[in-house]
């Protein structure tokens, strides 16, 4: 018997055996509609799951063979970031390490285990990393030991190694060829460009006490705009980094801290956020022609209320009207 939540119209659900945290989809064009997600287990062994949803039959199906155990819960997942089928089925997860996983019909393996702490035993965790479209030999990771690591992972070496703020690094996200931003505890955003590697600029300042800043997200599709998220805040931060000194809009809507943030990939004018409000919420940011108001009155063009605080969101970016939210152990699909 299906749960009423599980039968709304638009609205899908997979019932983890575990407490889902990070999510990604597949962006294959041989791959529709699959997704990986990752639990969040307070102890050192954790999984990671394959999820193939029909859209045909509304039907989610999954293969035991492709679930895999990860060392701690995976701060976050990532698929090879191409279309193209000819490319290596491959999926990155990031926690005390950065891993490669390859994909077979009937397996997942190890394929490589990038370590950037050669002169310590110790490895500080990673927090996060964005794996480049434009170069898909190139993964940025984030960490907590202040640095940014670009990985060639074709040569399974690190390119470039940064101490890019002063506190933690949570979060990092390219926004073109050579050029990445990253969010800090030190409540900055910072631009770097990796022609220059001495120099970052600070395209945004976080004003209130506590100023960590957790989330990070380039627009893939208008490299103009930069989304950010602070600590415990209920506010989705938006910047156009040709104007560094002040927000394009503060989106203040949600009720309780944002968790996650999500461009949609298709005319990257809209960003999904996601809250310990349990909500989802769809915002409209760049009207063209329109000036912006600071935003703080900018109501969302559509909300989602889940049944419990939403920890994660992914756009697909593939099939564009596809939203993927992550609750307790649900992973959600939403239709919009």
């Amino acid at each position: 018997m299906q749960s009423p939540v599980e039968k709304r119209a638009g609205v899908y659900t997979y019932v983890s055996q575990w407490p889902i945290y990070s999510l990604a989809w597949s962006v294959r064009h041989d791959k529709p509609s699959r997704l990986a997600i990752g639990s969040f287990i307070e102890d050192y062994s954790n999984k990671v799951e394959l999820v193939q949803f029909n859209r045909d039959t509304s039907d989610f199906a999954t293969d035991n063979r492709l679930i895999f155990d990860h060392p701690y819960a995976p701060t976050n997942l990532m698929f090879f970031p191409s279309k193209d089928p000819s490319n290596p089925d491959l999926i990155a997860t990031s926690g005390d390490y950065l891993r490669l996983w390859e994909i077979h019909d009937d397996r997942i393996e190890l394929k490589s285990l990038l370590n950037g702490n050669s002169s310590s035993e110790f490895n500080s965790a990673i927090t996060s990393f964005d794996w480049a479209e434009c170069d898909t030999k190139r993964v940025a990771t984030s960490s907590v030991d202040t640095t940014c690591t670009i990985w060639d992972i074709e040569r399974e070496a690190v390119d470039t190694q940064l101490v890019a703020h002063d506190k933690e690094v949570y979060d990092i996200s390219w926004g073109g060829f050579n050029v990445f931003a990253s969010a800090s505890g030190d409540g900055t955003v910072r631009v770097f460009d990796l022609r220059d590697k001495e120099r970052s600029t600070i395209v945004y300042e976080n004003p209130s006490q506590d100023g960590s800043l957790l989330r990070l997200e380039w627009n893939k599709q208008d490299p103009r705009f930069i989304a950010t998220v602070g600590m415990d805040s209920n506010k989705v931060v938006i910047l156009d980094i040709r104007f560094p000194t002040a927000p394009l809009m503060e989106l203040k809507k949600h009720g309780s801290s944002v968790n996650a943030i999500s461009w949609s990939p298709g005319m990257g004018h809209q960003i999904c956020s996601v809250s310990d409000d349990s909500r989802a919420m769809i915002w409209e940011v760049v009207k063209p022609g329109v000036q912006s108001d600071g935003g703080g009155n900018v109501e969302p063009e559509m909300w989602y209320g889940a049944t419990a605080q939403i920890n994660q969101v992914r756009w697909s970016a593939v099939e564009l009207d596809w939203i993927a939210i992550a609750f307790l152990n649900k992973l959600q699909l939403l239709k919009v």
